[in-house]
């Protein structure tokens, strides 16, 4: 009996060496794993705010799928010139006010900053960055591919060659153009929301969004105007004041009408990938913020 007890207690007492030796396993992995963590500030192209770190959940690709499809159909949009008010001429100082001179994408461009901003707000500026840059290779790709189907030879058939070339034909200048406003545009909005942002925190949502549609969109639409005057047909001050004002402020002002439907689709991601992060997981699998993590892949 005294045998069975004395070996009773020596197995109690090798358990508890094995569960103590087990935590300073642990422990010590722990700090080697924080000790190798970098240390100092975060870099500049991170926020400080939750966002940067839910790049997470099945809202990211549609978002940037739909921020690159509205990137290229703005551009064959572009090719029309559109003139509202043609019978009106108002003069103020080097500006026409009337009649407005546009382009054809008119409606739908902004919606690209619309996304930017929702993209910048919800996952941060390395998420938007990395949308930003998939729709500039998109538009590269469709730029190349134009100019390949334009240059290929018309079968007998084919009657409409020219109006082909007139709509999608590639103009080395304006794609120039287009490219480096939109690249420029694109990461001064989502890179002034951020800075704005880190300013306000969560509150002031309606300055984000406006500041950094301002600061974008001037960007963009003098960039392009600056490169493309001679081939858009601006060949006076006046006409590139006026071309650069109307843009301008046209685009503010679709960024002020819509502000409360991008409120709503703003809360809506939050919420929708707030709940992708804390859903429950099985042992041993990825997590669902992991497993769905759109950058992580890039």
């Amino acid at each position: 009996m005294p045998y069975l007890l004395r070996r009773h207690r020596a197995r109690k007492l090798l358990l508890r060496w094995k569960l103590l030796g087990g935590r300073l396993v642990r422990a010590a992995r722990l700090a080697r794993h924080r000790s190798s963590l970098p240390s100092g500030p975060p870099p500049p192209d991170a926020c400080d705010d939750e966002s940067v770190t839910k790049t997470r959940g099945g809202y990211y690709p549609v978002l940037t799928a739909i921020f690159t499809a509205t990137l290229i159909i703005s551009n064959v949009c572009a090719t029309k010139g559109v003139t509202f008010l043609a019978d009106l001429h108002i003069q103020l100082g080097p500006v026409q006010l009337l009649p407005i001179n546009t382009d054809g994408a008119f409606f739908l461009f902004p919606l690209a900053y619309i996304i930017g901003d929702v993209l910048s707000e919800v996952y941060g500026f390395r998420a938007a960055r990395r949308a930003i840059l998939v729709g500039f290779g998109a538009l590269l790709l469709a730029a190349l591919s134009f100019w390949i189907t334009t240059e290929l030879p018309p079968a007998p058939f084919y009657p409409h060659q020219d109006a082909l070339v007139t709509v999608i034909g590639v103009v080395p200048r304006l794609v120039i153009a287009g490219l480096a406003a939109y690249l420029v545009g694109q990461l001064l909005n989502s890179l002034a929301l951020v800075i704005i942002k880190r300013w306000t925190g969560d509150r002031q949502l309606w300055l984000r969004l406006i500041g950094s549609t301002v600061v974008g969109e001037f960007a963009d639409t003098l960039i392009f105007c600056s490169i493309a005057a001679g081939v858009i047909g601006i060949t006076t001050w006046a006409d590139f004041v006026n071309y650069v004002i109307v843009g301008f402020v046209w685009k503010t002002m679709v960024e002020v009408f819509v502000l409360p439907v991008t409120y709503r689709v703003i809360a809506l991601i939050k919420r929708h990938e707030h709940d992708v992060a804390a859903a429950p997981v099985s042992p041993g699998a990825p997590s669902a913020a992991a497993a769905t993590d759109p950058t992580s892949r890039l």
